[in-house]
């Protein structure tokens, strides 16, 4: 029987190999289909390189994508890179993951030492439902009391310039922007030429560069916990670390997402999925059904 166990183990993670395959090339092929758009062949700068989080010890490098399991993805990194300084990834406060100095990112390299780890370290992301991680970032950044300095930053602007009579206190607090005006401000092309788009709403496409990088793995925030355990066993660490698994009540829905594009125009939809379809194509995200494209 061990030898049956050994024969499904491996099968298992030949099928594994087989799907993180598929994905590579999805990507592959997606960046080559649309060239003209996207690889207009520009050299990555190192501030392009900002959200490559590097594990030296284990080789490895993650590109972080706000909205998609990224704080425990860093708190993972702070427990593989902390050198016995923390062992569980949830004994980690949330806010600790996030402060800059706790990890080292591919930016801090030199060009050389930068071009030896993309060549040679097993590099990885996740991916989400594009317009599901967008309701998530508009949930968790708008709808929340605590988050005054993105309704100062970004919720006074986008009232000012969406709201058409907006009060005094809504245009010096910006704490109640309503998803349809945030939708207005992604797709304002104004909102682009201004400065690159926030990371939490930015794409994955522009926050990891992978027409440029070459992703050995894909993970997907749909089999997460299956995706993560299995690139940690690649890193050889599965044996002692697991990826925390948790039961989010609270986290964004399919069926969410679908309500909140329910006030959405079909002209704005289409606009709003131009924006983002890289994302959708690459990853093979299908368009969602709730979607009237025109």
């Amino acid at each position: 029987p061990l030898d049956l166990l050994f024969f499904v183990l491996s099968l298992q993670l030949s099928n594994t190999a087989i799907l993180h395959q598929i994905r590579r090339d999805q990507v592959t092929d997606t960046c080559r289909a649309n060239s003209v758009s996207s690889r207009k062949r520009r050299v990555l700068t190192p501030n392009d390189l900002k959200h490559l989080v590097v594990d030296e010890d284990h080789e490895m490098i993650y590109c972080y994508v706000p909205k998609v399991a990224c704080t425990n993805w860093k708190r993972v990194m702070m427990v593989l890179t902390g050198r016995g300084k923390y062992s569980d990834p949830m004994e980690i406060p949330a806010n600790e993951a996030h402060v800059s100095s706790n990890l080292k990112t591919l930016n801090q390299y030199s060009i050389p030492e930068i071009n030896h780890r993309l060549k040679n370290y097993m590099k990885f992301l996740f991916v989400r439902e594009p317009f599901e991680r967008l309701v998530s970032a508009y949930r968790n950044k708008f709808t929340q009391k605590y988050n005054t300095s993105f309704h100062k930053r970004y919720g006074t602007k986008i009232v000012r310039r969406q709201r058409k009579n907006a009060t005094q206190e809504a245009l010096r607090k910006g704490d109640d922007v309503k998803f349809e005006e945030f939708v207005a401000y992604l797709i304002d092309p104004h909102t682009q030429r201004e400065e690159p788009f926030n990371e939490h709403w930015q794409t994955v496409y522009s926050l990891c560069h992978p027409c440029h990088i070459h992703y050995d793995l894909i993970g997907k925030y749909e089999t997460l916990e299956e995706d993560s355990n299995y690139i940690l066993q690649l890193a050889g660490v599965g044996s002692y670390l697991k990826f925390p698994t948790y039961a989010k009540s609270t986290r964004t829905t399919d069926e969410m997402t679908t309500e909140f594009f329910q006030n959405i125009s079909s002209e704005h939809q289409t606009q709003l999925y131009e924006v983002y379809k890289l994302d959708f194509l690459m990853f093979n995200y299908s368009v969602p059904s709730y979607l009237k494209l025109e």
